[in-house]
């Protein structure tokens, strides 16, 4: 039995209970998973999947900006990452505004031009490999100085979201309610929630990026949202389903990032969308019960 035991103990434990960097890596990544994942549920209830992705783009240049003048510094990189965060929603409604141009259009443009320039100035004043981190990031390299911003990051961002979730929803389901309920203060204050939940967003895309990178910190924001949605209808069943997915993917590819020596930030969101891969196959929502549902003819 022992002799059983033992390959199954060197492969998902031991790891853990031998090194500090593992342990690191999984409390930080187990922290994202339970703050970003909601968020990213409500991203897609909302329909603003798209603009996930563009914050993740746009807090690239803040990032750059942070690097450049203070170097690896946890703190000013940070900093910028979230000045630069905010930029996309403001530039999107101004385009929106007073051009032609659909939002999904003016997003798209400003992901890329923000993309490009802050692989500029990174690849400008940094080494490959200060590019290939911060884009990629490295969960197996988070220090105690990463651990506690993320550890502070996903602790303020669950009792935000906690506090703002009645708003939330009703805005999300049934904003016309809430816009004919502005005389009892519904409705003023539906800006000021719409505002803080975009806040969460970019911050925990900041938390992620020594983690996951900038390229890859929404993928464990929106990839275990999708999937979650394919398996449940109610909003608290996709909540509790999403970080579920998003710990496990975490868990799992620190592991395989571990033993077969790949890139912890790309590795965990591969096996993040494994998951959605697989409920797309087996899930309620999923292409194999949708097909056994269908009549079959006799004859």
């Amino acid at each position: 039995m022992d002799l059983l035991l033992m390959p199954l103990w060197d492969a998902l434990l031991a790891p853990f209970a031998e090194f500090a960097f593992m342990r690191r890596a999984l409390v930080a990544t187990l922290a994202l998973a339970m703050s970003a994942a909601p968020l990213g549920v409500f991203l897609t209830l909302r329909r603003m999947s798209l603009l996930g992705d563009a914050i993740s783009h746009a807090v690239l240049p803040g990032v750059s900006i942070g690097f450049m003048f203070s170097g690896l510094s946890l703190t000013a990189m940070a900093t910028g990452g979230v000045k630069k965060g905010i930029l996309p929603n403001i530039i999107k409604n101004i385009i929106s505004r007073f051009t032609a141009l659909k939002e999904d259009a003016s997003l798209a443009a400003i992901y890329l031009v923000a993309l490009a320039l802050g692989v500029t100035l990174l690849s400008s004043q940094g080494t490959q490999l200060d590019l290939l981190h911060i884009l990629f990031g490295s969960a197996l390299g988070v220090d105690s100085a990463g651990l506690l911003l993320v550890a502070g990051v996903a602790s303020v961002s669950l009792i935000t979201l906690a506090t703002l979730y009645r708003g939330l929803v009703l805005e999300s389901f049934d904003p016309v309610f809430l816009a004919a309920a502005a005389g009892r203060g519904w409705g003023r204050r539906g800006w000021v929630w719409q505002q803080a939940f975009l806040m969460l967003v970019v911050v925990n895309l900041v938390a992620g990026f020594q983690t996951l990178g900038t390229l890859m910190a929404v993928g464990l924001m929106m990839l275990p949202a999708v999937s979650a949605r394919l398996w449940h209808d109610s909003l608290g069943a996709q909540l509790v389903n999403a970080s579920a997915q998003a710990a496990l993917a975490g868990g799992v590819g620190l592991l395989l990032s571990y033993h077969f020596d790949t890139p912890s930030g790309p590795t965990i969101i591969g096996c993040a969308g494994l998951l959605y891969g697989l409920s797309l196959l087996v899930s309620p929502g999923g292409w194999l019960p949708q097909v056994l549902k269908r009549p079959h003819r006799v004859g």
